[in-house]
């Protein structure tokens, strides 16, 4: 397999940025690794001559052009962009902070399009890959996540959409909706809190739970991710939506085929805290 020249965004350590970026990295390929804070990326990734550090703010698009520069002046080129910075707002949607909902759909949405169209000319010119890391919550009205999942869903949408518009030019687009992965994303999340008042204070340690990461089931770890996302990333002719980590495929199947109250029961009984508190307003 001839190597490539990938750029990885959100590469700080612990996430699937740093995993995925170190595998391709440790198989000979030349890896942009890239995060807003570049001292958070593992020196086991930096310090590897085939990696390229950059500093980058998916938010900022003098940041996003700045990174774009820098890789066409490297003279390595691009052959794959891997879509993966992101954060998480966990909260109810009657105490939504609108700006900090505002801030993950910068990120997770309007980053992944601002690095598209900064290299859009390198990927075009390789004939190559934009890999977006999405989730399997892009499917999901999961309670307390409505800012990610929106954001996760619109991200979907446009990820497929652009598959077709940039067939022409023979750029390959995969969406890959990942699952369940044991990552460290209390770290990308905003400080929980609920505001004086609010309706779900009595449940308040169930919704915590959802940052803390003690509510969700366990996943598999980035580095198995990062396995399985390995070939989308480099093997031949990946195109659209593939399902990838734990729970991903079933709960496609689930979202797709079962009646909308059995899924709805599914989602509120995963540690919502939503039966408690029927029984409490009861």
């Amino acid at each position: 397999m001839p190597l490539k020249s990938i750029l990885v965004t959100g590469c700080s350590g612990g996430g699937i940025g740093s995993a995925i970026a170190l595998l391709l990295a440790r198989k000979g390929h030349h890896v942009f690794a890239t995060a807003r804070n570049t001292s958070k990326i593992p020196e086991e990734l930096t310090s590897l001559s085939n990696v390229t550090v950059l500093s980058l703010d998916v938010t900022s698009m003098p940041s996003v052009k700045e990174a774009a520069k820098a890789v066409s002046e490297s003279g390595h080129g691009l052959d794959v962009l891997v879509n993966n910075a992101g954060i998480g707002y966990v909260t109810p949607i009657l105490d939504m902070d609108i700006e900090e909902a505002k801030r993950v759909h910068d990120t997770n949405l309007w980053g992944s399009i601002r690095m598209i169209q900064a290299f859009k000319d390198l990927l075009i010119a390789s004939h190559g890959r934009i890999v977006n890391i999405i989730s399997i919550g892009a499917l999901l009205n999961l309670p307390w996540h409505a800012a990610y999942c929106s954001a996760k869903i619109a991200m979907a949408n446009i990820s497929e959409t652009l598959r077709l518009e940039l067939a022409p030019f023979g750029v390959n687009v995969v969406a890959v909706m990942a699952g369940t992965v044991a990552t460290k994303f209390d770290a990308n999340c905003t400080e929980f809190t609920l505001p004086s008042g609010s309706l779900y204070a009595s449940i308040k340690d169930y919704i915590a739970g959802w940052v803390t990461g003690t509510a969700k089931p366990p996943g598999g770890s980035v580095d198995e991710f990062a396995q399985l996302v390995h070939e989308d990333i480099v093997g031949k002719g990946r195109n659209g939506v593939v399902y990838r980590g734990e729970n991903s495929g079933m709960t496609a199947f689930v979202v797709n085929w079962f009646p909308r109250w059995i899924v709805d029961k599914l989602l509120v009984s995963q540690n919502s805290g939503l039966p408690a508190l029927a029984k409490i307003v009861s």
